[in-house]
């Protein structure tokens, strides 16, 4: 059986029961959907696919002569852009886990609902034109191109590899897949948070934002899913979890491949069922939520090390959006160190106008580990000490080459024990990436005490002596 339509249209229903080929056709064109062009015979996929521009294929599982996951690999090979829809009879968990990761949308377990049909075939078109979205701003990446701009203003960049990240954005904003965005830490991955929920539909719903790296094994379930009135000794109210507290709106998983396996267990429950039961309930809640991850690891290979679950990682890895190092993007960096010196400057108190020169030339060439947050660091730093209307390479010790030094006598060394361990708290800061709990322990002091030394600092109230006592 062979009948393609009149009209173009972007949908190929492979099966060789014709029933269900005209069940699945009656089901797509009830919902207002153009009707599907069908095909019982699947050795005639790949001829019809290059005599047409189908978008989508749903592609039975079982079939004669060639089964359907090598048929799906054959399609993907020579037609990537085409999403595809894998129909099985079984189900079976590690099967559907290859067809995802062989490039298919999604599966469906026989018999499949009707609205569970449409709504897929619905999202995999979508899809289908977002990614093609997606490649032509990989083509053309300009932010004169952008259509909301304003949206992006938190977000410094004049880099065109940020002009793609921004495009990327604003491609994949407005629909309602998950979204990974992956980069290294500190290069602003939670401020393109803010930017894709505002231009979502969701926008008017809550963005929650959790860090799961601090999240804990004995509370998650609480946590996310909140409890009912006496689930436990002590719930004395209900309560709402992160799922719920983020329903309509967006919930935002800051460094995801931190999960233990366990936890991302239950979490894969949640996105797979899209519902969730709360602590003490047997009433499920649906998760009405679109899910943001980051990470500052290579997820695939989290999941090659087995430290992450592949169908997780599936299930969250809809749509990519890489952003790249700030030694990536050397247009940003000396309009971010302005920035910053404009913010620390007037926090200080101090009218220091620009970058010196030999600063500014050490800045473009410095490879910036910690990108963006590294940057600042050492911008509040040298604000500390610098003293003239230009912030020169003199006021950032951790910055210079040993050619570079002063000997202690000159002028330019601290003048006094306070000035030289502020001057040694923030290199060690820098050395530790910004992280204060790691720069308070390699000092041997208090992360309170710490705190309290950077905070008159900053103040311009440098303590009147030295002191490493917790």
């Amino acid at each position: 059986m062979e009948v393609i339509p009149a009209e173009p249209t972007p949908i190929l229903i492979v099966d060789d029961d014709d029933l269900i080929l005209r069940s699945f056709s009656l089901a797509i064109m009830r919902a207002g959907l153009p009707e599907p062009a069908m095909l019982s015979d699947p050795g005639g996929v790949l001829d019809l696919l290059r005599r047409h521009d189908f978008r989508l294929v749903l592609l039975d599982q079982i079939m004669p002569n060639i089964d359907g996951l090598e048929l799906l690999r054959q399609i993907k090979k020579e037609f990537p852009e085409v999403e595809c829809l894998m129909i099985t009879a079984l189900n079976d968990l590690p099967l559907a886990v290859k067809a995802v990761r062989w490039g298919a949308y999604d599966y469906l377990v026989k018999p499949v609902d009707e609205y569970k049909l449409v709504t897929e075939v619905k999202n995999a078109l979508e899809r289908y034109e977002l990614r093609y979205a997606l490649s032509l701003h990989s083509r053309t990446a300009s932010f004169s191109e952008l259509q909301h701009p304003g949206a992006f203003a938190k977000v410094l960049a004049e880099d065109p590899a940020m002009a793609r990240v921004f495009q990327q954005v604003e491609a994949v904003a407005p629909s309602d897949y998950n979204v990974l965005i992956c980069g290294e830490t500190g290069t602003g991955k939670e401020l393109l948070v803010d930017v894709i929920h505002a231009l979502s539909r969701r926008a008017a719903g809550p963005l929650i934002k959790i860090n799961m790296a601090a999240a804990s094994q004995n509370l998650f379930s609480d946590d996310f899913f909140g409890h009912v009135k006496g689930a436990y000794t002590g719930a004395a109210t209900n309560r709402k979890g992160f799922f719920e507290a983020a329903h309509g709106g967006t919930l935002f998983l800051d460094e995801v491949s931190e999960l233990s396996s366990d936890l991302q267990a239950k979490l894969l429950r949640v996105v797979q069922e899209r519902v969730f039961y709360p602590l003490g309930s047997d009433r499920p809640v649906a998760a009405d939520v679109r899910l943001i991850c980051a990470s500052n690891r290579d997820m695939m290979q989290e999941v090659k090390r087995n430290s992450f679950r592949k169908d997780l990682y599936y299930r969250l890895n809809t749509v990519t959006v890489p952003v790249p190092p700030l030694r990536e993007r050397r247009k940003d960096i000396l309009l971010l160190a302005r920035h910053f010196l404009r913010r620390h400057a007037k926090k200080a108190g101090k009218h220091i106008k620009d970058l010196a020169p030999d600063l500014a030339n050490r800045l473009q060439n410095h490879p910036l580990p910690g990108n963006v947050r590294q940057l600042e660091n050492y911008i509040a730093g040298g604000v500390i000490f610098e003293k003239g209307p230009l912030l020169c390479l003199a006021s950032l010790p951790e910055l210079q080459d040993p050619a570079d030094q002063q000997p202690w006598c000159d002028e330019a060394a601290p003048g006094t024990l306070a000035e030289m361990e502020a001057r040694l708290i923030q290199q060690t800061l820098q050395q530790c990436g910004g992280n204060r709990t790691q720069t308070a322990k390699k000092l041997g002091i208090s992360l309170r005490t710490l705190q309290r030394k950077l905070k008159q600092a900053e103040a311009g109230d440098i303590p009147a002596g030295p002191s490493t006592q917790a």
